[in-house]
């Protein structure tokens, strides 16, 4: 197996500040953390989750999940491809089997990752001790490393405390876009009083603060640092946009130069945006935004 250090991932990702008048009239300062460029196959958070998840593998087979656009499995399916190392995506949607595979599955398999669909009432069962078993034999896999959905679970946690500690100094919010809330639960930890972390929910249901918390339970023991989250800038939901959205990425790229990788980033940046102009933020206030990966296919920018 090839090691990890061996990729050389650009750690701390940079900062960089940047001028817009929809922050700046408001006396706001907004830099942007690139994790999108620590690595370019294994993006942003991908990286701070997977790299300690891989690393406990120690070889074995790394089964996880996802659906079928699923940022996770592409990276998961890439780490394999890198490090000689055998992983199986289990992929929500048994109506998908048999069927030619989207761009983003093909990628994963073409990357030598095995697919195994299972319906979605399994998928939704998956963390229930009998039902992994079951979805184990059926895939075939004896021995595996077990990575959750997003990759999201206590080592995770503990590796993106990183991020926070890479910000400290530099912000006085960070802005970072959830799916699992793995990141934020790390980051918050690793920010230090006096700092507090914003996050955007992607996915509508108003069920993260509880898995925010849990996650946290589980990495340190308890609660840590000051964060919290606006539920107002999912559009719909999870790989879901607006024309407003769109619009709204198109001009950032435009403005900046930076690929807006849509259901993710967009509407964290859009979020922040609007929080600005809600008087969200006092004068004078720095706020970082995460840049957590960039569009699929397209190469970084620095």
């Amino acid at each position: 197996m090839t090691s990890l250090a061996s990729l050389r991932p650009r750690l701390p990702s940079p900062l960089q500040e940047i001028e817009d008048d929809r922050f700046t009239r408001y006396g706001i300062r907004l830099v942007l953390k690139r994790d999108d460029l620590i690595h370019p196959e294994l993006v942003g958070n991908k990286w701070r989750k997977l790299a300690p998840n891989l690393t406990a593998a120690a070889g074995r087979t790394v089964l996880t999940f996802g659906g079928a656009y699923s940022n996770h499995l592409r990276a998961t399916a890439a780490a394999g491809r890198l490090l000689g190392l055998t992983t199986v995506g289990v992929v929500r949607g048994q109506e998908l089997a048999g069927r030619p595979l989207n761009a983003s599955l093909a990628r994963c398999a073409a990357d030598g990752m095995r697919l195994h669909f299972v319906d979605r009432s399994t998928y939704r069962r998956k963390t229930e001790p009998k039902t992994l078993a079951a979805v184990l034999r059926a895939a075939g896999v004896e021995d595996a490393y077990i990575v959750p959905e997003g990759g999201s679970n206590a080592l995770a946690v503990r590796e993106c405390r990183e991020l926070g500690e890479e910000l400290r100094g530099h912000a006085d919010v960070v802005g970072v876009p959830c799916g699992t809330g793995g990141t934020l639960a790390g980051l918050a930890a690793g920010l230090g009083p006096g700092h507090r972390v914003l996050g955007v929910p992607v996915l509508k249901g108003g069920f993260l603060n509880g898995d925010i918390q849990a996650l946290q339970h589980q990495a340190f023991g308890g609660p840590r640092g000051t964060w919290s989250l606006d539920e107002r800038f999912h559009f719909g939901g999870y790989a879901r946009t607006t024309p407003e959205l769109d619009a709204f990425a198109e001009d950032f790229e435009s403005r900046h130069d930076l690929p807006v990788e849509r259901l993710y980033v967009a509407k964290s940046l859009y979020g922040l945006a609007a929080l600005a102009k809600e008087g969200h933020f006092a004068p004078g206030t720095t706020v970082a935004a995460v840049i957590t990966g960039r569009p699929w296919g397209q190469a970084a920018r620095r």
